[in-house]
């Protein structure tokens, strides 16, 4: 039986926060990797608090390719055990919440001989390496087979191509689902409540301070350990740590940025995502079906601020439309573009690295305990993001700021919504509605609908259930316009910001949701 869902009211929420007592973990970031810490923590009987400045998976979390993948490129790359961990995770995430991720098949069209037997063997290992949890064996298509699956690859000079399997998702929903699910065991998660410093006693660490952004009530968080998840931004609180202990510390996050263009399905029909795995410059180029549109990416460009928004590059989108030209018969052009993007990705430095090629960064997440006892965690990647919580905590059990308690609680935990496993959930790359909510669409309810699959109903629930504040907090992360159709989202912002003010009673912020969502169709010249 799913769990019900728990009611979110802001006020509850605040009285929990300013209740004295000491947490056992404080975490500090409500993205994928904090969201992955909070629930391991509570699952395993550990009392929890996480604190977001922003809403939850506002950063990167909601910014990715929306991939759930072993890592193709990392394998090319000789990095055996990062792909054979992310191939496991990828199975354990689509058992427990197969509602918001699911397989999806690729094809990598061939337009030299050489490309199909060469990049074909490369995934009959990624197949083995994967073992019992694979989603699909590796295909060898011919020409005819490639065009049946991909009817809008470019015929000319098509050999032939090679089909395998992955997985997509819906990020910020995961990440929703994550912290509605630590929220089930008992762990008290607040967003728009930055951090403002840490707590420290003898030169340790013991807790952290934050502020309400609606109210400007400030608390302070007593805690037995304290996590820094907070992604592309772990240094700033890092800093803070070294300043207060006077232990000066170096920064290990080289940001980089990805770029994605949202165009409409005509220019991929079908089920199956395109994937190029070597563009003009050595990139890789992905066409994923996803939620009625296509989703075209991604760039991988050193960025040197921490921009809340980031904005694309000029150069960023022309390599886009640019490579897209050469593998599609019909190629998107500007105009076509319903919504532009961009996430940072928090890549971390090796030790005298100067952070100019992201070629060399790594891809895998780094866990570092301070002589404060603070317990930093960045870098990794959304599919590993369970893997990654449970190191966080083996950490915080082998610096003895936790009493140890046995690992694996997550392996086979179904995230709220999860429909019984055997039932056919509708497939991700449909349009949105009712669907993504899982076993709890009857909770929701129906209701008129506002356009692109948002009801009115689901507003309500976003507010009353799923921690929802902002019109931006629904029209980006608890339905996916923005990031679908930004002129679409812009007009349904009046109507989604008056449901919220009668449901919270705050400022929805209509206005600056308006001045975002004309930066997601304001194309760099």
């Amino acid at each position: 039986m799913d769990r019900p869902a728990a009611a979110t009211r802001r006020e509850e929420l605040l009285t929990r926060l300013a209740q004295p007592g000491t947490w056992d973990l404080a975490v500090v970031g409500g993205g994928a990797t904090g969201l992955g810490v909070a629930l391991d923590a509570a699952a395993r009987g550990f009392q929890v608090v996480l604190v977001e400045s922003h809403d939850f998976a506002k950063g990167t979390s909601s910014r990715a390719t929306k991939l759930v993948h072993g890592g193709v490129r990392y394998l090319a790359q000789g990095n055996i055990a990062l792909v054979r961990e992310a191939l496991h995770e990828r199975t354990t995430l689509l058992h427990n919440a197969p509602h918001l991720a699911q397989p999806l098949a690729f094809v990598m069209p061939s337009y030299k001989l050489w490309e199909t037997p060469f990049y074909g063997v490369g995934l009959k290992m990624y197949d083995a390496l994967a073992g019992k949890a694979g989603l699909g064996a590796t295909e060898f298509l011919n020409r005819r087979e490639t065009l049946e699956r991909l009817p809008t690859a470019r015929a000319e000079g098509l050999k032939g191509g090679v089909q395998y399997w992955d997985g997509q998702f819906d990020d910020a929903r995961l990440a929703l689902a994550l912290a509605r699910t630590a929220a089930t065991r008992g762990a008290l998660l607040v967003n728009y409540c930055p951090a403002t410093r840490l707590l420290h006693e003898n030169g340790k660490v013991t807790g952290v301070a934050c502020q309400d952004a609606e109210t400007g009530r400030s608390f302070e968080i007593k805690a037995r350990c304290v996590v820094n998840a907070t992604g592309v931004w772990v240094d700033q609180l890092r800093q803070q740590d070294g300043e207060a202990t006077q232990h000066p510390v170096r920064p290990i996050v080289a940001p980089s940025q990805g770029v994605h263009a949202v165009v409409d399905r005509e220019f991929l029909p079908g089920q199956h995502a395109l994937m190029v795995p070597k563009t003009a410059d050595g990139r890789v180029l992905f066409g994923v079906p996803w939620m009625g549109k296509v989703i075209l990416g991604t760039t991988d460009t050193p960025r040197g601020d921490l921009a809340r928004e980031p904005r694309p590059f000029r150069e960023e989108l022309e390599f886009i439309l640019g490579e897209s030209a050469r593998y599609l018969s019909r190629a998107p052009r500007r105009e076509d573009v319903r919504s532009l993007w961009v996430g940072l990705r928090p890549l971390v430095k090796p030790d005298g690295s100067d952070g100019e090629s992201t070629k060399k960064l790594s891809r895998e997440h780094t866990v570092l305990v301070s002589r404060s006892g603070l317990v930093t965690v960045t870098g990794g990647k959304w599919t590993t993001y369970r893997a990654m919580a449970e190191d966080v905590l083996e950490s915080c059990f082998g610096a003895g700021l936790l009493a140890r308690a046995p690992a694996g609680v997550t392996a086979n935990l179904p995230l709220i919504g999860a429909p019984a496993p055997g039932a056919t959930p509708t497939s991700i790359s449909a349009p949105p509605g009712l669907h993504l909510y899982g076993t709890e669409a009857a909770q929701v309810g129906q209701d008129r609908e506002l356009g692109g699959g948002l009801t009115a109903a689901m507003v309500r629930f976003a507010a009353r259930h799923e921690y929802a504040r902002t019109v931006e907090d629904v029209l980006a992360r608890r339905i996916r316009l923005l990031f679908l159709d930004a002129a679409l989202a812009a007009g349904l912002a009046e109507e989604v910001a008056a449901i919220l003010q009668a449901e919270t009673g705050v400022d929805p912020k209509l206005a600056a949701f308006r001045e975002l969502a004309a930066t997601y169709t304001d194309l760099p010249l």
